[in-house]
């Protein structure tokens, strides 16, 4: 059986209440049948409450009676008046359904957006040509919802695990458990110095080498970098790659354009003060070098408050095009990554080491792609924002 298995909304109990997924329930169900197979319910024993099941899959009782009531209709539990709910016989020794035959990746991912879902289309169309099921599971960026997603693809027995890893080295007790395991681990897009690991990555150090480079051949020297995530691989090897440019090329690397701090994250009055104290200088910036499309959307819709129009009064570029939108017309230049080759790269490496188990192969490959640079040229058309500043009310005292 192939497909992908929806588990986005997945969450940790200490999140709190949430919305029900249409497929929250066949997950559930899978994941009973997975601890049926293991053996964690047996013919004679009281198979889980719906009370317990609630509670250990942080579930509505809508989702639990449903999950319930399927498996009973498919005769793999049997409802006994007086004394409970039991597994079937059959359901008992039908091996079938076990989680162990049905090769299973989870891919643990990292938020929304059309980079993101180009990585599942890359996994997915390995999966279905090598006979795999992918379940998802979105972090949101949570190290506590990451650690839980680990922990769901230990429970339910998955053959290997694709991680897009929050940020920063958080300790982790469930990826331990999936190593003393020997379970299959391949990180997409960063990792972590400190952990031999197999992974896929855009080449990071490249794209701000090469973009900083066209920067500086189209006569811009003052560049400000803007950031969202700062504590990961993949954003410390593009301010290396910038910074090396502006050295190779004779430029001052200017602390203020360089610090690694975050724009995206902040507050929108701090992060306005920051961008006001930027462009205010003598010698501000003429383009703004932003991490990611989500950072570019941002800024540009700053700069339009603050009065300004784009391109013109100052330009924009993105290392990257994870956005929510194409924004590579309001973009001097933009990278844009291999998002589905990262995919499929990372399934068919995933692939081979779960076929070479055996064969005790230590991890830390690293397979490093490369991401395209496109100019505002290579657009179908041309975008320029900007509106008059708003009035600000004089102080009345």
């Amino acid at each position: 059986m192939t497909g992908t298995e929806s588990m986005l909304d997945q969450r940790d109990p200490a999140d709190g209440p949430r919305e029900e997924s249409p497929t929250l329930y066949e997950w559930v169900k899978r994941e009973l049948v997975s601890a049926i197979a293991r053996g964690e319910y047996v013919i004679g024993q009281p198979f889980i409450t719906q009370k317990e099941l609630c509670e250990r899959f942080g579930v509505s009782t809508t989702t639990a009676v449903r999950a319930l009531n399927d498996l009973v209709a498919e005769g793999i539990l049997v409802r006994q008046r007086g004394r409970g709910t039991f597994v079937t016989e059959r359901a008992a020794t039908d091996r079938h359904r076990s989680t162990g035959a049905d090769r299973s990746i989870a891919y643990v991912m990292h938020g929304p957006g059309p980079h993101l879902a180009g990585v599942i289309n890359g996994i997915q169309s390995v999966c279905d040509e090598l006979g795999y099921r992918m379940f998802l599971s979105d972090t949101k960026r949570s190290a506590n919802r990451q650690e839980h997603a680990l922990r769901q693809a230990l429970d339910s027995g998955a053959s290997g695990v694709i991680l897009y890893p929050v940020e920063g080295s958080v300790a982790s007790p469930a990826l331990a458990e999936l190593r003393r395991s020997n379970v299959p681990m391949v990180l997409v897009d960063r990792y972590d110095p400190q952990l031999p690991s197999d992974a896929v990555l855009a080449d990071n150090f490249g794209v701000g080498y090469r973009l900083t480079e066209f920067l500086l051949q189209h006569g811009h020297r003052r560049i400000a970098t803007l950031w969202d995530e700062t504590d990961c691989t993949s954003v410390r090897e593009r301010l290396t790659g910038h910074v090396q440019a502006l050295r190779n090329h004779g430029v001052p690397v200017l602390p203020e354009f360089t610090l690694l701090t975050s724009y995206q994250q902040l507050a929108d009055r701090p992060r306005r003060t920051m961008l006001e104290s930027l462009l205010n200088r003598k010698d501000a910036p003429t383009v703004l070098l932003c991490a990611n499309g989500f950072v570019l959307a941002r800024v540009a819709h700053d700069l339009v408050d603050l009065g300004l129009e784009v391109p013109g009064e100052v330009e924009l570029a993105g290392m990257d095009d994870a956005g929510p939108f194409n924004l590579l017309p309001l973009t001097i230049a933009a990278g844009v990554l291999p998002s589905e080759e990262m995919g499929r790269r990372a399934m068919r490496l995933i692939a081979d080491r779960i076929d070479a188990r055996d064969h005790d192969q230590p991890p830390g490959q690293h397979i490093v792609l490369p991401v395209d640079i496109r100019t505002r040229e290579s657009a179908p058309g041309y975008l320029r924002v900007g509106r008059n500043p708003r009035p600000v009310p004089s102080d009345v005292g």
